[in-house]
């Protein structure tokens, strides 16, 4: 099979770092508890582009590119560890996925997003260097909203429910992030709890990239995500937050029976439009 990106190897050795195992959490309950209506496939009229592509509007091409090493088109991706990537961005903006105080990236990030549910999965106590801290969650139980760019970056936000510690729903804890960097579009879709609404799938848009939870458990159940991918329709699909091998395997001997699988020799790689491969497929990356 032609290798569906090129490699930043000189990244690698840096770059992995131990995940440490989530909080205890509940079993996965049904997921038509935790949302609001059944999912359904994207309709026709979902959105054919990602929704206020940094890429698709016209902007001098700055000297930082050449630092980065990264064609305007491209997006530098590494997998940290649990549910923790490092986004690098053309012009050097970098983005840390649900940053915590157990797994963090070598580097002080631009922007971290974070979600509620496990402590593996946000953090009080932030590197006070940040200079953007998104939260999936606000304190008052409303539904957070971020729409924040940082020069060739946008990340905005689909809020979505999770399991309390009883069991029961609370409502807006999760937040599935949206990052518009290079040409593409790269969703986390977080701690999430359930399948996905009409209404969620076409507030998403078009996902280039989707950065997804596969443990089976303290998420959601390996055939609710399989769903969810399925609705996605991404042509790039990472797993990522499966504590162990075997869980991660399990995960892999399902998802073959839709997508083919392609593993990865180290945790960094770089991804454009021009890369995605024609039909969607699985790319593991090391670590975990």
């Amino acid at each position: 099979m032609p290798r569906l990106v090129r490699f930043t190897s000189h990244l690698a050795a840096a770059l992995i770092l131990a995940a440490v195992g989530g909080a205890a959490g509940a079993r996965s309950a049904q997921a038509a508890s935790l949302q609001a209506q059944p999912a359904q496939a994207p309709a026709p009229e979902m959105r054919e582009s990602c929704p206020g592509l940094i890429a698709a509007r016209e902007r001098p091409i700055p000297a930082a590119f050449v630092r980065a090493a990264l064609a305007p088109t491209e997006v530098r991706l590494t997998f940290i560890g649990h549910a923790t990537f490092l986004i690098e961005s053309p012009e050097g903006v970098r983005i840390a996925t649900d940053y915590n105080d157990y797994v963090r990236p070598p580097v002080v990030p631009d922007i971290v997003t974070m979600n509620r549910a496990h402590s593996t999965h946000h953090t009080d106590r932030p590197d006070p260097a940040i200079t953007h801290v998104l939260r999936g969650w606000s304190a008052d139980g409303t539904p957070a909203v971020h729409d924040l760019t940082v020069r060739d970056v946008h990340v905005r936000n689909v809020p979505t429910n999770i399991r309390d510690w009883s069991g029961g729903t609370q409502r807006h804890g999760n937040s599935i992030f949206v990052f518009e960097v290079g040409s593409l579009c790269i969703a986390h879709l977080g701690h999430l709890h359930h399948t996905l609404t009409q209404q969620q799938l076409d507030d998403l848009g078009r996902v280039d990239v989707v950065l997804v939870p596969v443990d089976g458990s303290y998420t959601l159940d390996m055939e609710g995500m399989v769903e969810v991918l399925k609705a996605l329709k991404a042509p790039v699909m990472i797993p990522m937050h499966y504590f162990s091998q075997v869980t991660l395997e399990r995960f892999l001997t399902r998802a073959r029976e839709h997508w083919p699988v392609e593993q990865q020799p180290t945790p960094s790689l770089v991804l454009s439009r021009a890369s995605l491969p024609a039909t969607p497929q699985i790319v593991v990356l090391p670590g975990r």
